[in-house]
């Protein structure tokens, strides 16, 4: 199993892993979400990326399952200002999926949608090298329902709500199309190093 880490050290006074604007959380994980928590078990769930890529496809739980396992190990970050260190997600590195698929060399972002009809934009080199996953796991257990679980996806070095819950799949594009909250003033990448909390930050 691969582990990549991600911003290094455990909460403390002054913490230099802490982005501009931001606490520490501790313990909680406060649970945000622009929707009502869906009813999907793992039988339910499905995950597909289609547009530009070569072979567009969609994985049922055991298909995702059957891809190499990998974990993100790091820290999280918030746009409502919290984050938090030390946490582990469980699943498969998004960028085993985007192999199968082959995106093609016109693609340059992607829109990822929820189960619920969320949508988020990112651009495509944000959720390859390892930068991304599909998690299905939290400290080791199966990831809460209100969390995103039963699978959600994980995009660590940006603000959490490009994280989508209840992750239903990705669509490759040759332009940026704004999602959910970028179409309500949120920035369009969400870098928490910059303090790119709404448009024009």
């Amino acid at each position: 199993m691969n582990i990549t880490r991600g911003f290094t050290g455990r909460p403390r006074v002054h913490n230099p892993g802490l982005p501009p604007g931001q606490y520490d959380a501790g313990d909680e994980w406060p649970v945000l979400s622009a929707e009502v928590t869906p009813d999907l078990t793992p039988e339910d769930w499905t995950f597909r990326i289609d547009g530009l890529v070569a072979e567009p496809r969609t994985w049922d739980w055991e298909q995702a399952h059957a891809l190499p396992a990998s974990a993100y190990e790091g820290d999280i970050h918030c746009v409502t200002s919290w984050s938090k260190f030390g946490v582990r997600f469980g699943g498969v590195s998004l960028d085993a999926f985007l192999e199968q698929v082959r995106p093609l060399p016109s693609a340059t972002h992607v829109v990822a949608y929820a189960h619920t009809g969320y949508t988020t934009n990112l651009p495509l080199a944000d959720v390859t090298s390892g930068r991304a996953w599909i998690a299905w796991e939290y400290g080791g257990e199966p990831l809460p329902a209100e969390h995103g679980g039963p699978a959600r996806l994980i995009v660590p070095h940006l603000y959490f709500w490009k994280s989508a819950k209840w992750i239903a799949g990705l669509r490759l594009l040759d332009h940026d199309e704004p999602g959910f909250w970028e179409g309500n003033g949120y920035h369009a990448r969400g870098n928490p190093w910059e303090e790119q909390r709404y448009s024009g930050d």
